[in-house]
């Protein structure tokens, strides 16, 4: 069998194999060279062993990796895979096969191993379900649960809406499938830009995979073969969004220490022995750190135990490294907030290093950010994300292969079929009934500590939808593309594709239990009846309008599916945009990219318009602000002015007695506090906030006043690109870079996201724009924000970062005679 990789001018990757298996081969070959430390970060990530080579930093993250059991549920779900899929799992073998083969060259290219010392091991089978587990378990936000809870605790369920992620506050991408009937060549358009947190390098891998099977073009991410987001084969294409769906559940559970272990108390209120063990978190230059892993019947706890929420960490380690993992304290937020996650409310945009959210909170003026600073400064403790989207009930899908709306499943607290007991475990499941719980103790036991476990659907049914990567590669038609995202698991997406026989597609693929409305909205008392699974919802439909489907992250198909969702205010520019004209072509869709108007400046300016008796400067400020065209262009002083009035409201409402309460968290691990840190949560939602026909008393007329004579004593001096900086996360930052300026912000199609309130620096944005054309797949573009190249200094680490900032897209090459032979093997093994 023959294996070549080819390159273009930008140094992506083509891929040309004999077989199926074999191209995989070359894929995890190619990867392991060009993203070698990368991925093998990512694997540590997932394993919980991040911390043995990058630090005290990471142990935060270890520490949840290991608690939430994710290498436990990638092997489970690795093995299920072999049973049930054999092909997938020897298609992924082989992509492990080839990283196994790559690592040695591609250590040999990248700085980071020496810096830290460290040295690669071989990959395991499941390691790529472990990298796809690790980057999404965040994804969904379950953490809001426990926002909300503190939300209703503190000020009532009422309050709960204003704080709501519809205005805005969490992880999204764009997305817009136009019909034949409205391009200039009869046939469909699909463009879009994933929002994820930017790294270098880059979530996203530009490949091209070819085999006699299929010829693939596509963004994979790196450590998982094949292309799952962003495809196109030649005669079908796909691409998807965040459906902001809700398919992970807290519940509060109440445990108990006894001579044979742990126990949980069960909804038959029976107590049920759980599943326990300990490990060691290895720290680089200190002791390791023992922590205990508890799992019970609805999961793994992620926080607390028997003792309490301060309980997880037994051991080990300094006071330093130790004194934010479990907790927050009396040191709240400014010791919690250092972990990220991959696409929360915040997600570690204020973390990191010495400059997190203790300088921001520090802070009274709006920031200036030298454009010399590093990016490190203020880079989340990542969790990756492919950053980067959710979805009205439509009517059920019609034909053969749709899954049923209730699928029979035993109870929680019976027989969950969460696989058996890992084989360390030091308990095991208690017998039919457990022990009998006295009916005088229930009112005791609500007064015990507390802890908190994670259900989600991997864990319960062993699957992460990898059935669906080999189908997406061979599809020919919308209806193999439809077809594939059937065995979809997570993270929950709206799909659009189209084919060039006029097929189109918009549905929401993957996995979503049933269960009461309670689970959905926030954490729910595991002893209490009613709050198990029973079954999975049908993922509904939807069409285009006028030849247009826009996705967003707004409600849309998936709204039966969630619970808070993106502002509508990208999805309406999009189509505002799409309307302007009635034929399009690829290439005049990259202008809708880079569209700066932020809509959501609106409440802002009517309470300056409002606004009289103003100083004569703050006067002249609140003029020079009502006569802005309300873009974020990087060179508008308007822009600058706007956002540092913006961020001094969010400070001056965040610091209101108000709010007091919401100040400081529960003791909950710190990868969880991001979701619960006040000052933004207070900034993404500031147009419901100022909107509200009430709010707790706060006089916002003054607050606004207040904070637009602030800046106008020290306006900014420069543009809105002057602070305005891209912070891109690094696993171990290096000598830094210049930064660029950029323009847009949350709510603008161009989504470079500041966090209000804190920082103008964007540590997430675009982590890759494309534009699928089904007439000429030659004419598609794409673009990431750094290269394809993951090793510092090389020719193709940043070069496409240019074209990235001016919102240009670098030409698909299809052309073999057109690229560069990088290598060619020639082997005798087979695809049999």
């Amino acid at each position: 069998m023959t294996t070549e990789i080819y390159r273009d001018a930008w140094g992506i990757p083509h891929l040309r194999a004999s077989g199926a298996r074999a191209l995989a081969r070359a894929q995890g070959r190619v990867t392991a060279l060009d993203r070698a430390w990368q991925i093998e970060v990512e694997r540590h990530r997932f394993q919980g062993t991040s911390a043995s080579f990058l630090g005290a930093d990471a142990l935060a993250w270890d520490v949840f990796a290991r608690r939430a059991r994710l290498d436990d549920t990638a092997r489970r779900c690795f093995t299920a895979l072999e049973q049930r899929d054999p092909q997938t799992a020897a298609w992924v073998r082989a992509y492990v096969d080839g990283v196994n083969e790559g690592l040695a060259d591609g250590v040999r290219r990248a700085p980071e191993f020496a810096r830290t010392g460290l040295v690669p091991t071989p990959w395991q089978p499941w390691t790529p379900l472990g990298i796809w587990l690790g980057a999404h378990i965040l994804f969904a936000g379950f953490p809001a649960k426990l926002w909300r809870e503190q939300v209703t605790r503190h000020l009532g369920s009422e309050a709960v809406a204003l704080f709501a992620t519809d205005g805005p506050g969490t992880a999204g991408s764009n997305g817009w499938l136009i019909s034949g009937d409205r391009t200039a060549t009869g046939h469909a358009l699909i463009a879009g830009d994933p929002h994820r947190f930017i790294e270098e390098p880059g979530v996203y891998q530009q490949i091209r995979l070819s085999c006699p099977e299929f010829d693939v073009i596509g963004l994979a991410v790196p450590g998982v073969p094949g292309i799952a987001h962003f495809g196109h084969t030649g005669t079908a294409a796909w691409s998807i969004t965040n459906a902001m769906a809700d398919y992970q559940d807290i519940y509060r559970e109440r445990l108990r220490r006894t001579g044979a272990g742990v126990e949980a108390l069960g909804p038959d209120g029976h107590w049920h022995r759980a599943r326990r063990h300990t490990e060691k978190v290895e720290i680089a230059g200190e002791d390791p750190v023992e922590i205990e892993v508890i799992e019970t019947e609805r999961g793994p706890v992620i926080a607390g135990g028997p003792e309490g929420l301060e309980a997880g960490v037994l051991a080990g380690g300094s006071e330093g490294s130790v004194s934010g993992v479990v907790a927050g304290g009396s040191e709240g937020l400014v010791s919690g907030v250092v972990a990220g996650g991959s696409e929360g409310l915040v997600s570690g945009v204020v973390a990191g290093g010495s400059e997190g959210l203790e300088a921001a909170a520090a802070a009274v003026q709006p920031e200036s950010t030298p454009a010399s600073q590093s990016a490190g400064d203020c880079a989340p403790a990542h969790a990756p994300q492919p950053a980067a989207d959710r979805a009205p009930a439509q009517a059920p899908r019609p034909a053969a292969g749709s899954a049923p709306a209730h699928v029979p499943q035993a109870a929680d607290g019976e027989d969950d079929p969460q696989g058996p007991p890992a084989r360390d475990d030091e308990s095991r499941t208690g017998g039919a009934g457990g022990k009998k719980m006295p009916a005088e103790g229930e009112a005791e036991a609500a007064a015990e500590p507390i802890a908190l476990t994670l259900r989600h659907p991997p864990r319960v049914t062993e699957d992460l939808g990898f059935s669906t990567l080999l189908p997406l590669l061979r599809a020919r038609r919308v209806e193999d593309i439809d077809a594939a995202f059937d065995s979809w698991a997570e993270p929950v997406n709206v799909v659009q594709a189209a084919d060039t026989e006029g097929g189109l597609l918009h549905r929401v693929a993957g996995r979503v239990p049933l269960r009461a409305e309670p689970n959905r909205l926030r954490v729910v008392p595991a002893w209490h009846p009613g709050t198990a699974w029973h079954g999975w919802h049908d993922t509904p439909y939807a069409g285009l309008t006028d030849g247009i489907a826009v996705m967003a992250n707004q409600r849309g198909p998936a709204t039966p599916l969630g619970v808070e969702f993106a502002p509508p205010h990208r999805a309406d520019r999009i189509h505002a945009l799409l309307q302007e004209r009635r034929t399009w072509s690829a290439a005049d869709l990259p202008a809708i990219h880079t569209d700066t108007l932020l809509a959501s400046a609106a409440p802002l300016l009517d309470h300056l318009a409002a606004l009289d008796g103003l100083t004569p400067g703050a006067a002249r400020l609140r003029d020079r602000l009502l006569s802005w065209n309300r873009h974020m262009d990087a060179d508008s002083a308007e822009a600058a002015a706007y956002a540092a009035v913006r961020t001094a409201l969010v400070r001056r409402l965040a610091a209101h007695p108000a709010f007091a309460a919401l100040i400081e968290p529960p003791a909950y691990p710190e990868v969880l506090l991001p979701w619960l840190a006040l000052a933004p949560r207070i900034g993404y939602a500031l147009e419901h906030l100022l909107r509200a026909e009430e709010l707790f008393g706060i006089d916002r007329a003054a607050a606004v006043r207040a904070a637009v004579e602030e800046v106008a004593t020290a306006p900014p001096a420069g543009t809105w690109a002057d602070t305005h900086r891209l912070a891109p996360w690094r696993a171990l930052p290096g000598e830094p870079y210049e930064e660029p300026g950029l323009a847009g912000d949350h709510d603008c199609v161009l989504c470079t996201s500041a966090v209000p309130g804190l920082t103008d620096r964007s540590a997430r944005g675009p982590a890759a724009r494309y534009v699928w054309d089904l007439s000429r797949r030659e004419d598609s573009r794409w673009v990431v924000p750094f290269g394809a190249d993951g090793v510092p200094g090389a020719p193709h680490h940043r070069d496409q970062l240019t074209l990235w900032l001016k919102g240009e897209l670098a030409p698909v090459v299809t052309d073999w005679t057109l690229l560069t032979l990088e290598h060619t093997e020639e082997t005798e093994e087979t695809d049999d």
